[in-house]
C-alpha cells in the first residue's frame, strides 16, 4: 500500500467517480498499465542502463 496525497487521489476519484474504474485501487492499476503502455521505449531504456550500472558496480573494487 502507498500513500498519496490529495492531488492524486483526486485523480483516481476522477477515474472512480464516473465509472471508468471501479475503485481507486482499480484506476490505479489501470494508470499504471496504461503509462507503461506509452512510456515503454522510455522505460526500456531506463532497464538497460541499471543493467549496466549493475554490470559495472560488479567490475569494480569491493568495498
Amino acid at each position: 500500500m502507498t500513500r498519496l496525497r490529495q492531488p492524486e487521489r483526486q485523480v483516481l476519484d476522477t477515474l472512480v467517480d464516473p465509472g471508468v474504474a471501479r475503485s481507486r485501487s482499480d484506476a490505479l492499476a489501470w494508470s499504471v498499465r496504461l503509462v507503461g503502455e506509452h512510456a515503454e521505449e522510455w522505460l526500456g531504456q531506463l532497464r538497460d542502463a541499471m543493467a549496466e550500472v549493475d554490470k559495472l558496480r560488479g567490475e569494480g573494487p569491493a568495498l
